[in-house]
């Protein structure tokens, strides 16, 4: 068992490197539980502040892109994260973009599902075959434009989905346009629009959440990667949005942290 004195070493020294506002029951659970893997988890979510290639409201924004995603949504994170952004200057506006942007992750289901049916629709022969290889009519190809002209990019994987469902991928151009799009009061960009976030980081939100441990999205990734590049991202921003995002694993401890110190008794909940 950790004494006293060692608990506010290790607590000071968290302070230190993560600040205390970082500090959160589950932290605070896992020095009480387990001191050592608590100071080996701060030693690696330190890591990226440290090196800094992302400003620390940068780094507060993947982070927060990360916890709010739908496949994780880890309230106590998304709390620090917004009130670290927001000490690092970040605007409301930016906030709330990352939030719009980590809410696309949901149309992966549709990446993944609409070429799995197409490839079974092919194996059945020329039952589906004008259905799936019918060309792009006026409508199609003004959505495709579209998409193209608001999201910067266009990838082969939109294009069985626009065939199929052009009224469902119309609505998800509109929602996922919207933080590419929007007019933000005093962003300094005129009437143009554009969202409160620069392109780059909006790319580097899309990585962090197809990169997260809860979601492996691969296909996005890579391409994400490659927009982000193109928006002048460095290979060295884009690692260290792989290693915030690597930090997810450290909630394992911190959900299951504070169950142990209440239901096993104090001698056994402490090494």
């Amino acid at each position: 068992m950790a004494s006293e004195e060692e608990k506010q070493r290790l607590q000071d020294h968290f302070t230190a490197q993560l600040g205390a506002k970082a500090f959160h029951s589950g932290w605070e659970s896992l020095l009480l539980v387990d001191p050592t893997f608590f100071s080996a988890s701060v030693s690696l979510a330190s890591v990226p502040r440290k090196k800094s290639y992302l400003s620390r409201k940068e780094q507060a924004l993947i982070s927060l892109a990360v916890d709010s995603a739908s496949t994780h949504l880890y309230a106590p994170g998304i709390r620090v994260h917004i009130a670290a952004a927001l000490d690092e200057g970040a605007s409301v506006h930016e906030i709330v973009e990352v939030i719009e942007l980590s809410s696309t992750l949901g149309i992966h289901a549709c990446n993944i599902g609409v070429p799995l049916l197409v490839e079974l629709l092919k194996e059945e022969g020329e039952k589906y075959q004008e259905e799936i290889t019918r060309p792009f009519d006026e409508r199609r190809e003004h959505l495709k434009e579209d998409f193209t002209k608001k999201r910067g990019y266009w990838h082969p994987f939109w294009e069985d989905f626009l065939r199929l469902d052009p009224e469902f991928f119309e609505a998800y151009l509109e929602f996922s346009g919207v933080p590419w799009v929007k007019k933000v009061s005093g962003d300094g960009k005129g009437a143009s629009g554009g969202g409160a976030l620069e392109p780059k980081m909006k790319e580097l939100v899309y990585c962090a959440f197809d990169c997260a441990a809860t979601h492996l999205y691969v296909p996005g990734l890579k391409l994400h990667m490659k927009n982000a590049l193109g928006y002048g991202a460095t290979p060295q921003e884009i690692l260290e949005v792989l290693e915030i995002a690597t930090l997810l694993g450290i909630h394992t401890a911190h959900v299951a942290a504070p169950i142990i110190q209440e239901l096993a008794p104090p001698s056994n909940t402490s090494t």
